[in-house]
């Protein structure tokens, strides 16, 4: 079976580019060009498939952080995600000081729905900072 065959190619890229991408890859820590090109690759699936398959799943995670001082805003994010058409997967709640807090909401469901909730949720007052990363389960190749 040819699960995990490693194909090798080459690519020619003009030298400036060349450069900019050894100096990329050693300042994210990877291992080689290949890891680079790899990652890049899986990223532009993840947004195709967001863009254009209304089939399949998606998964988000937002991270926010917000004034947990702020009248009521904790029980209108709860409100809209039992609200959501989609399954809110896991909640992580930390207090960063006094007055701030950090939670990550991890989701799954059509991705309209997952970006509807991420702006709904981003959009309340005392939300200081709101980012929808959008993941995507590749085919069982482990």
């Amino acid at each position: 079976m040819t699960k995990n065959l490693l194909v090798r190619f080459s690519v020619s890229l003009q030298k400036k580019l060349l450069d900019y991408l050894d100096t990329y890859l050693t300042k994210q820590g990877y291992a080689s060009r290949s890891e680079v090109i790899r990652d890049l690759i899986r990223e532009k699936m993840v947004q195709e498939t967001w863009e254009n398959d209304d089939m399949q799943d998606k998964i988000g995670v937002l991270v926010i952080i917000y004034d947990h001082h702020h009248k009521e805003l904790n029980q209108r994010m709860i409100d809209i995600q039992h609200q959501a058409n989609i399954q809110i997967l896991c909640n992580t709640h930390v207090h960063l000081d006094h007055c701030n807090c950090l939670e990550t909401i991890m989701l799954r469901g059509d991705g309209a729905s997952i970006v509807r909730i991420s702006l709904e949720i981003g959009g309340l007052r005392g939300v200081k900072f709101s980012k929808l990363t959008q993941a995507y389960h590749f085919a069982k190749d482990c």
